[in-house]
């Protein structure tokens, strides 16, 4: 256990970026109860974090805009994915830009189909430079605050370790419940 701690101070920040390319929301919160354990700087998690995460937005923003032809194969399975992006974005505007930061699988989908309209790149990155910078704060500092939280849980299931594993993973099959039912096709 000591090694892989060990391991994870030392690739931990490289570890950070090249996941926070694709979303990071998990690295972002390991990062955080890392820091808290002092394996880790909160301050340089949050900036490279925030920092990939709006390069990743970017890169998908310019493969939607200028690479169609190459991101079409995968939008065939994945058109009501991609309805759902555009559906959200007619309705919420620049607000998804924000929240499509917390919901796994809108991250990629999103930059992408906005990427195919005609929004304008430089108020998308402006915008996006700002949530990745609110996204990486917020995660970052609460995932360090839950750091005690997660220190008094051990200790509390110090006999039972499993337990924390398997609430997780609970919760983790509740929220894909939950996506699969809200993106299923429905018969009419």
């Amino acid at each position: 256990m000591q090694d892989m701690l060990s391991s994870l101070s030392t690739y931990g920040y490289i570890i950070l970026f090249l996941y926070s390319l694709g979303g990071g929301m998990v690295a972002i919160i390991a990062a955080g109860l890392l820091s808290y354990a002092g394996k880790l700087d909160l301050a340089t998690c949050m900036i490279i974090a925030a920092v990939a995460n709006f390069i990743g937005d970017m890169i998908l923003f310019y493969m939607g805009r200028y690479n169609k032809n190459a991101i079409l194969p995968y939008f065939k399975s994945h058109k009501r994915k991609l309805a759902l992006a555009q559906i959200l974005f007619k309705k919420h505007g620049d607000k998804i830009i924000f929240i499509k930061k917390y919901i796994y699988g809108l991250k990629t989908l999103v930059p992408l189909a906005i990427g195919l309209t005609k929004y304008d790149i430089k108020k998308f990155t402006i915008i996006n430079a700002i949530c990745s910078v609110i996204w990486s704060l917020s995660l970052g500092i609460a995932s360090y605050q839950a750091g005690d939280l997660l220190q008094k849980a051990a200790s509390f299931f110090g006999d039972s370790p499993y337990i924390i594993p398997l609430m997780l993973l609970c919760l983790l099959g509740i929220i894909w419940l939950y996506f699969s039912f809200a993106t299923k096709k429905r018969v009419r």
